[in-house]
């Protein structure tokens, strides 16, 4: 089976997705898939470089919305060639492309909204809905009409889908999506992370880790670490993500006004084995999102067996409370302080059997293995299925 994902960018500073597309294809790869990628990225781009073979290029895309002229021209000439396109994201020139390119010919394709239609984003940005809006009723809503499939990661996104625009109509289906195992020599990459924060030894550490946007809910960690920092002198932030200097300089703000900017650290964006040293260096994983489809970064804490903090705009945590390996709030000050305290006040036997816990869940429901299964089960029966059809229609 061969399939082609298309992306706008796989800059891994711009989130999850790109992420998760990288560890979906290497588990595609080991089942025989033949998984490329076309995205509107600058050829030249060092983050490129890990990508290839089986990685197309075609940028450098126009404005905000990666206009690409390229990408029509090359989609219509190659897309026979793949069993089926699975368009990640929305709101970008690529979806439009691949719905232009693709309509009324043999390859079906599917479509990751990766939490995009999300009401949270009509609800935070009005002026930005209403603009969407009109984009939504001339092209959105039709790329997903046609799309053999609408895909979500889980329930609760398929279910808040629904409410955001008007004349939603799609055939959607619920699939699986994860990570791969991280390394498990914690102790090793522990004491590397260490190594380069040694101010950090001997603090009980609270870890955010992702891309550090308004929507994580990163002002509200900072307050609610302030209203429990008391609790432990040991108690330390880290805060460890890309972040523009506007944000970064609101989320200071806030931290000194509370008195505790100097019991937090700032490290930037990690990659490689300074990401899961951070991981087994701390205590717990904090993520007190307002919007958030899956949350790779919840999922890797969960298989380096690190217990997570999160929301209940996480779009798993109902399986992260199900299986007992992390603990839920809303996405508020009182909810993200009452979850700090509740982890506080577990003793360090039910704090470790939270730790098993979410090692468990890992391995259960968000290996990148069991998800790239679940998806290829799922291509191969809508291929097929898409195949019959066209048989059916061909002999009347």
């Amino acid at each position: 089976m061969k399939i082609l994902h298309v992306i706008s960018s796989i800059d891994p500073a711009s989130g999850g997705p790109p992420e998760g597309l990288r560890q979906l294809r290497q588990s595609l790869t080991l089942q025989g898939v033949q998984s490329d990628i076309c995205c509107c990225d600058p050829p030249d781009a060092g983050y490129l470089a890990a990508g290839r073979p089986g990685l197309v290029a075609l940028g450098p895309s126009q404005l905000r919305y990666a206009f690409n002229r390229r990408l029509f021209g090359w989609l219509a000439r190659y897309s026979a060639g793949y069993d089926a396109v699975i368009v990640n994201g929305i709101w970008q020139f690529h979806g439009l492309a691949v719905w232009l390119a693709l309509r009324g010919g043999n390859v079906p394709y599917f479509v990751f909204t990766h939490g995009m239609l999300d009401p949270w984003f009509r609800q935070r940005y009005p002026l930005k809905h209403a603009k969407k809006l009109l984009y939504w009723t001339l092209c959105e809503r039709h790329i997903l009409r046609d799309a053999r499939a609408v895909l979500f990661t889980a329930e609760e996104e398929r279910v808040r889908a629904r409410q955001s625009f008007p004349f939603y109509q799609c055939r959607e289906l619920v699939t699986s999506y994860g990570t791969a195992l991280p390394p498990q020599d914690g102790e090793r990459l522990r004491a590397g992370f260490l190594a380069g924060h040694p101010g950090l030894r001997g603090r009980r550490l609270l870890l955010f880790l992702g891309r550090i946007h308004e929507k994580k809910g990163g002002d509200l960690l900072v307050q609610a670490f302030a209203a429990v920092a008391g609790s432990d002198p040991a108690l330390h932030l880290v805060m460890a993500g890309p972040c523009d200097a506007e944000m970064r300089a609101r989320l200071e703000r806030i931290a000194g006004l509370c008195g505790v900017g100097a019991r937090i650290t700032w490290t930037g964006m990690l990659e490689g084995d300074a990401k899961w040293g951070a991981f087994y260096a701390a205590d717990a994983f904090c993520l007190p999102s307002h919007q958030e489809n899956f949350g790779v970064a919840v999922a890797e804490a969960l298989g380096c067996g690190l217990p997570v903090l999160i929301s209940d705009k996480v779009n798993i945590w109902r399986e992260t409370e199900r299986s007992g390996a992390g603990l839920v709030a809303p996405d508020s000050l009182a909810g993200t302080i009452d979850v700090l305290q509740r982890w506080l006040g577990l003793d360090a036997a039910r704090r470790r059997a939270m730790g098993a816990n979410a090692r468990r869940a890992f391995d259960e429901s968000f290996h990148s293995a069991r998800a790239a299964a679940r998806l290829r089960e799922l291509i191969e029966a809508e291929t097929v299925a898409a195949r019959e059809e066209r048989l059916m229609q061909y002999s009347r």
